[in-house]
């Protein structure tokens, strides 16, 4: 077998193995046994499970952020000094998620790995997911301020954090919609039609009225989808 089909078939059983299992549950020898490699074929290409972590996210994460960056670029140059509408920043990166697995696997294990990155995402993924993807989503989240001028920081972090959420939840378990859409409405439900179904209502989160805090402090500044604060 040579090295690039070893490479390859490594990463893509321990994408699937960590979607499905996450990352503490899913050990080295697990991904080794399915793959039908040996322990020391990991070692060689990857050099350690938080190597091969990264590794995995940056299949998905490289073409994101180039596809992303030139996506905005495109924007920028369109809206001159103008600001860029919300609705339109959020229907272009949903446009730029969708994209990418075209080059991979499915949306699904996409959005799965995601999800690990919020909920189970160790110090070292943080780290590296800020430092090597941190410009694409500064830039992302600036445009969103701008075009949101109404909303403090804090606030615009937690709205952000939740829109990313259904976004997740969503595409993660579209198998399963599916088929409770199909089965109790006899209704099938394509990917572009899921996402214009999905666009009113995350903007709408987005403009919703401010909630009352309980005079709690809502302007301190968060950085969103990195982890950085």
């Amino acid at each position: 077998m040579a090295q690039t089909d070893t490479v390859t078939r490594i990463l893509d059983t321990a994408e699937v193995l960590f979607a499905e299992r996450g990352f503490a549950e899913t050990s080295l020898r697990n991904i080794t046994g399915k793959a039908k490699v040996n322990l020391a074929a990991v070692n060689y290409h990857f050099g350690s499970k938080k190597a091969l972590i990264q590794a995995v996210f940056a299949r998905y994460l490289d073409p994101f952020s180039e596809r992303f960056h030139n996506a905005i670029d495109e924007l920028e140059a369109t809206y001159g000094e103008k600001v860029i509408p919300l609705e339109v920043l959020l229907e272009t990166m949903a446009r730029t998620v969708l994209e990418v697995p075209a080059e991979r696997h499915s949306l699904k294990v996409f959005m799965r790995l995601l999800g690990l990155a919020y909920s189970q995402a160790q110090g070292h993924l943080r780290r590296y997911i800020q430092e090597q993807y941190g410009t694409v989503f500064t830039r992302f989240v600036e445009l969103v301020r701008q075009a949101t001028p109404e909303l403090p920081d804090a606030e615009r972090f937690w709205r952000l954090h939740f829109v990313l959420g259904t976004v997740i939840f969503t595409f993660s378990g579209l198998d399963a919609l599916r088929d409770i859409s199909e089965k109790d409405y006899g209704e099938h439900v394509s990917v572009r039609n899921l996402v214009k179904r999905l666009r009113p209502v995350v903007v709408a989160a987005m403009q919703a009225p401010l909630p009352d805090l309980d005079g709690q402090d809502t302007d301190k500044t968060v950085t969103v989808l990195t982890g950085a604060g």
